[in-house]
Protein backbone atom coordinates (compact mmCIF):
# COMPACT_ATOMS: atom_id res chain seq x y z
CA UNK A 1 0.00 0.00 0.00
CA UNK A 2 1.78 3.10 -1.25
CA UNK A 3 0.83 6.74 -0.71
CA UNK A 4 1.83 8.94 -3.63
CA UNK A 5 -0.49 11.94 -3.39
CA UNK A 6 -2.50 13.74 -0.71
CA UNK A 7 -5.54 15.94 -0.34
CA UNK A 8 -6.05 18.08 2.75
CA UNK A 9 -9.58 19.12 3.65
CA UNK A 10 -9.38 22.50 5.36
CA UNK A 11 -7.02 25.43 4.84
CA UNK A 12 -6.95 26.77 8.38
CA UNK A 13 -3.95 26.74 10.69
CA UNK A 14 -3.86 22.96 10.93
CA UNK A 15 -4.76 22.26 7.31
CA UNK A 16 -2.17 24.71 6.00
CA UNK A 17 0.49 23.22 8.30
CA UNK A 18 -0.31 19.68 7.17
CA UNK A 19 -0.21 20.79 3.53
CA UNK A 20 3.17 22.39 4.11
CA UNK A 21 4.86 19.39 5.72
CA UNK A 22 3.40 17.05 3.09
CA UNK A 23 4.71 19.21 0.25
CA UNK A 24 8.11 19.57 1.93
CA UNK A 25 8.22 15.76 2.05
CA UNK A 26 7.77 15.67 -1.72
CA UNK A 27 4.08 14.77 -1.87
CA UNK A 28 1.82 16.46 -4.43
CA UNK A 29 -0.97 17.84 -2.24
CA UNK A 30 -4.23 19.63 -2.96
CA UNK A 31 -5.60 21.87 -0.21
CA UNK A 32 -9.39 22.18 -0.29
CA UNK A 33 -11.70 24.60 1.51
CA UNK A 34 -15.19 26.03 1.02
CA UNK A 35 -14.27 29.67 0.25
CA UNK A 36 -11.48 31.26 -1.78
CA UNK A 37 -10.58 33.62 1.07
CA UNK A 38 -9.84 30.61 3.32
CA UNK A 39 -7.67 29.01 0.63
CA UNK A 40 -5.81 32.29 0.02
CA UNK A 41 -5.19 32.70 3.75
CA UNK A 42 -3.90 29.12 3.93
CA UNK A 43 -1.48 29.66 1.05
CA UNK A 44 -0.18 32.85 2.69
CA UNK A 45 0.32 30.94 5.96
CA UNK A 46 2.41 28.35 4.12
CA UNK A 47 4.42 30.97 2.22
CA UNK A 48 5.15 32.93 5.42
CA UNK A 49 6.18 29.75 7.26
CA UNK A 50 8.52 28.63 4.48
CA UNK A 51 10.00 32.12 4.26
CA UNK A 52 10.87 31.98 7.96
CA UNK A 53 12.52 28.59 7.51
CA UNK A 54 14.59 29.94 4.62
CA UNK A 55 15.61 33.05 6.61
CA UNK A 56 16.74 30.81 9.49
CA UNK A 57 18.77 28.59 7.17
CA UNK A 58 16.63 25.51 7.81
CA UNK A 59 15.88 25.11 4.12
CA UNK A 60 17.02 26.69 0.86
CA UNK A 61 14.95 28.98 -1.34
CA UNK A 62 15.05 26.27 -3.99
CA UNK A 63 13.58 23.72 -1.54
CA UNK A 64 10.88 26.22 -0.58
CA UNK A 65 10.00 26.85 -4.22
CA UNK A 66 9.91 23.11 -4.92
CA UNK A 67 7.51 22.56 -2.03
CA UNK A 68 5.18 25.35 -3.15
CA UNK A 69 5.18 23.91 -6.68
CA UNK A 70 3.66 20.70 -5.25
CA UNK A 71 0.73 22.57 -3.66
CA UNK A 72 -2.52 23.11 -5.54
CA UNK A 73 -5.86 24.36 -4.23
CA UNK A 74 -9.55 23.82 -4.84
CA UNK A 75 -12.99 24.79 -3.59
CA UNK A 76 -14.43 21.38 -4.52
CA UNK A 77 -14.08 18.17 -2.54
CA UNK A 78 -14.53 16.33 -5.83
CA UNK A 79 -10.88 17.19 -6.51
CA UNK A 80 -9.83 14.77 -3.75
CA UNK A 81 -11.05 11.88 -5.89
CA UNK A 82 -7.60 10.73 -7.06
CA UNK A 83 -5.68 11.22 -3.79
CA UNK A 84 -4.18 8.17 -2.10
CA UNK A 85 -4.57 9.81 1.32
CA UNK A 86 -7.10 12.45 2.35
CA UNK A 87 -6.47 14.21 5.67
CA UNK A 88 -9.47 16.02 7.10
CA UNK A 89 -8.67 19.16 9.13
CA UNK A 90 -12.03 20.94 9.47
CA UNK A 91 -13.60 22.38 12.66
CA UNK A 92 -14.01 20.03 15.63
CA UNK A 93 -17.77 19.56 15.26
CA UNK A 94 -18.92 15.91 15.17
CA UNK A 95 -21.63 16.24 12.51
CA UNK A 96 -19.31 18.27 10.28
CA UNK A 97 -16.77 15.45 10.49
CA UNK A 98 -19.33 12.71 9.87
CA UNK A 99 -20.86 14.46 6.87
CA UNK A 100 -17.42 15.21 5.42
CA UNK A 101 -16.40 11.56 5.66
CA UNK A 102 -19.68 10.41 4.12
CA UNK A 103 -19.01 12.73 1.20
CA UNK A 104 -15.35 11.71 0.87
CA UNK A 105 -16.35 8.06 0.95
CA UNK A 106 -18.55 8.61 -2.10
CA UNK A 107 -15.96 10.74 -3.92
CA UNK A 108 -12.62 9.05 -3.28
CA UNK A 109 -11.30 5.95 -5.02
CA UNK A 110 -11.79 2.67 -3.16
CA UNK A 111 -8.11 2.36 -2.28
CA UNK A 112 -7.89 5.82 -0.69
CA UNK A 113 -7.14 6.14 3.02
CA UNK A 114 -9.29 8.67 4.89
CA UNK A 115 -7.64 10.23 7.93
CA UNK A 116 -8.94 12.69 10.50
CA UNK A 117 -6.90 15.28 12.35
CA UNK A 118 -9.49 15.25 15.16
CA UNK A 119 -8.22 15.86 18.68
CA UNK A 120 -11.17 14.26 20.47
CA UNK A 121 -13.92 12.85 18.21
CA UNK A 122 -14.16 9.06 18.07
CA UNK A 123 -12.41 7.49 15.08
CA UNK A 124 -14.83 4.58 15.32
CA UNK A 125 -17.79 6.94 14.95
CA UNK A 126 -16.13 8.74 12.04
CA UNK A 127 -15.34 5.39 10.38
CA UNK A 128 -18.94 4.23 10.87
CA UNK A 129 -20.10 7.11 8.67
CA UNK A 130 -18.28 5.49 5.72
CA UNK A 131 -18.42 2.20 3.83
CA UNK A 132 -14.67 1.73 4.33
CA UNK A 133 -14.08 1.67 8.11
CA UNK A 134 -10.97 -0.44 7.54
CA UNK A 135 -9.40 2.49 5.67
CA UNK A 136 -10.20 5.20 8.23
CA UNK A 137 -7.59 6.30 10.78
CA UNK A 138 -6.74 9.24 13.04
CA UNK A 139 -3.74 11.47 12.36
CA UNK A 140 -3.69 13.96 15.23
CA UNK A 141 -1.02 16.51 14.31
CA UNK A 142 0.25 18.84 17.02
CA UNK A 143 0.14 22.64 16.64
CA UNK A 144 2.15 24.31 15.13
CA UNK A 145 2.39 21.49 12.59
CA UNK A 146 5.68 22.52 10.90
CA UNK A 147 7.48 22.56 14.26
CA UNK A 148 5.94 19.85 16.44
CA UNK A 149 7.32 16.36 15.81
CA UNK A 150 4.48 14.17 17.07
CA UNK A 151 1.60 12.70 15.12
CA UNK A 152 -0.74 10.74 17.38
CA UNK A 153 -1.94 7.84 15.21
CA UNK A 154 -5.36 6.57 16.32
CA UNK A 155 -6.50 3.15 15.17
CA UNK A 156 -10.23 2.46 14.98
CA UNK A 157 -11.56 -0.96 15.84
CA UNK A 158 -11.63 -1.89 12.13
CA UNK A 159 -8.53 -0.06 10.87
CA UNK A 160 -6.51 -2.37 8.61
CA UNK A 161 -2.96 -2.90 9.96
CA UNK A 162 -1.70 -2.27 6.41
CA UNK A 163 -3.34 1.17 6.54
CA UNK A 164 -1.63 1.90 9.86
CA UNK A 165 1.71 0.81 8.42
CA UNK A 166 1.29 3.07 5.37
CA UNK A 167 0.37 6.03 7.59
CA UNK A 168 3.39 5.43 9.84
CA UNK A 169 5.67 5.46 6.78
CA UNK A 170 4.06 8.62 5.38
CA UNK A 171 4.31 10.35 8.78
CA UNK A 172 8.01 9.57 9.03
CA UNK A 173 8.56 10.83 5.49
CA UNK A 174 7.01 14.12 6.66
CA UNK A 175 9.70 14.28 9.33
CA UNK A 176 7.34 13.37 12.15
CA UNK A 177 7.41 10.81 14.94
CA UNK A 178 4.20 8.77 14.75
CA UNK A 179 3.06 7.05 17.95
CA UNK A 180 0.02 4.78 18.02
CA UNK A 181 -2.95 4.40 20.32
CA UNK A 182 -6.40 2.86 20.04
CA UNK A 183 -9.59 4.88 19.80
CA UNK A 184 -10.73 6.05 23.24
CA UNK A 185 -12.12 9.37 24.53
CA UNK A 186 -9.36 11.99 24.33
CA UNK A 187 -6.96 9.39 22.92
CA UNK A 188 -3.70 9.69 24.93
CA UNK A 189 -2.66 13.32 24.45
CA UNK A 190 -5.84 15.01 25.60
CA UNK A 191 -6.87 12.33 28.09
CA UNK A 192 -3.73 13.19 30.06
CA UNK A 193 -3.27 16.88 29.20
CA UNK A 194 -6.76 18.32 29.64
CA UNK A 195 -7.45 16.92 33.14
CA UNK A 196 -4.17 18.54 34.23
CA UNK A 197 -5.33 21.87 32.78
CA UNK A 198 -8.71 21.41 34.45
CA UNK A 199 -7.01 20.70 37.79
CA UNK A 200 -5.01 23.93 37.46
CA UNK A 201 -8.28 25.81 36.88
CA UNK A 202 -9.83 24.17 39.97
CA UNK A 203 -6.80 25.19 42.06
CA UNK A 204 -7.19 28.81 40.93
CA UNK A 205 -10.97 28.68 41.46
CA UNK A 206 -10.49 27.39 45.02
CA UNK A 207 -8.05 30.20 45.81
CA UNK A 208 -5.04 27.91 46.25
CA UNK A 209 -2.80 30.18 44.15
CA UNK A 210 -2.88 32.93 41.53
CA UNK A 211 -2.37 32.09 37.81
CA UNK A 212 1.21 33.41 37.76
CA UNK A 213 2.16 31.18 40.69
CA UNK A 214 0.40 28.10 39.28
CA UNK A 215 2.10 28.52 35.94
CA UNK A 216 5.46 29.42 37.47
CA UNK A 217 5.47 26.37 39.75
CA UNK A 218 4.75 24.02 36.84
CA UNK A 219 7.33 25.70 34.59
CA UNK A 220 10.15 25.93 37.12
CA UNK A 221 9.34 22.87 39.18
CA UNK A 222 8.20 20.42 36.49
CA UNK A 223 10.18 21.86 33.57
CA UNK A 224 7.04 22.52 31.52
CA UNK A 225 7.73 25.02 28.69
CA UNK A 226 4.45 26.83 29.39
CA UNK A 227 2.21 26.87 32.45
CA UNK A 228 -1.18 25.10 32.41
CA UNK A 229 -3.31 28.25 32.57
CA UNK A 230 -1.30 30.01 29.86
CA UNK A 231 -1.57 26.84 27.80
CA UNK A 232 -5.33 26.77 28.32
CA UNK A 233 -5.47 30.34 26.99
CA UNK A 234 -3.38 29.30 23.99
CA UNK A 235 -5.49 26.23 23.18
CA UNK A 236 -8.74 28.06 23.88
CA UNK A 237 -10.94 27.58 26.93
CA UNK A 238 -13.80 26.53 24.65
CA UNK A 239 -11.68 23.74 23.18
CA UNK A 240 -10.56 22.54 26.62
CA UNK A 241 -14.18 22.56 27.81
CA UNK A 242 -15.25 20.56 24.76
CA UNK A 243 -12.58 17.93 25.40
CA UNK A 244 -13.41 17.72 29.12
CA UNK A 245 -17.05 17.12 28.18
CA UNK A 246 -15.96 14.37 25.76
CA UNK A 247 -13.91 12.73 28.53
CA UNK A 248 -16.65 13.15 31.14
CA UNK A 249 -19.36 11.67 28.94
CA UNK A 250 -17.21 9.07 27.17
CA UNK A 251 -15.56 7.65 30.28
CA UNK A 252 -18.59 8.19 32.54
CA UNK A 253 -16.46 9.34 35.45
CA UNK A 254 -16.99 12.54 37.44
CA UNK A 255 -13.26 13.01 37.91
CA UNK A 256 -13.37 14.41 34.36
CA UNK A 257 -16.13 16.95 35.10
CA UNK A 258 -15.08 20.38 33.82
CA UNK A 259 -14.30 22.99 36.46
CA UNK A 260 -17.27 25.33 37.10
CA UNK A 261 -14.96 28.33 36.46
CA UNK A 262 -14.05 26.93 33.03
CA UNK A 263 -17.74 26.58 32.14
CA UNK A 264 -18.49 30.10 33.40
CA UNK A 265 -15.58 31.76 31.56
CA UNK A 266 -16.56 30.11 28.27
CA UNK A 267 -20.17 31.27 28.71
CA UNK A 268 -18.83 34.81 29.24
CA UNK A 269 -16.75 34.64 26.05
CA UNK A 270 -13.44 34.65 27.91
CA UNK A 271 -11.86 31.89 25.87
CA UNK A 272 -8.19 32.87 25.85
CA UNK A 273 -5.89 34.43 23.30
CA UNK A 274 -8.40 34.38 20.46
CA UNK A 275 -10.85 36.52 22.47
CA UNK A 276 -8.19 38.72 24.10
CA UNK A 277 -8.92 37.47 27.59
CA UNK A 278 -8.74 34.21 29.47
CA UNK A 279 -6.69 33.67 32.61
CA UNK A 280 -4.51 36.48 31.25
CA UNK A 281 -5.25 39.52 29.07
CA UNK A 282 -3.84 39.73 25.54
Amino acid sequence: MEIGSLAVLGAGQMGAGITQVAACAGYPVIMIDIQQKFVDRGIKTIEDSLSKLVSKGRMTQEESDSAMALVSTSLSREDASDADLVIEAIPEVPELKFSAFRELDSICKESAILASNTSSISINEIADSTNRPDRVIGMHFMNPVPIMKLIEIINGRQTDPAVTSAIMIASERMGKTPLQCNDSPGFISNRILCPMLNEAILAFEEGVAEPEAIDGIMKLGMNHPIGPLALTDLIGLDTVLHIMNVLHEGLNDDKYAPAPLLVRMVSEGKIGRKSGQGFYKY
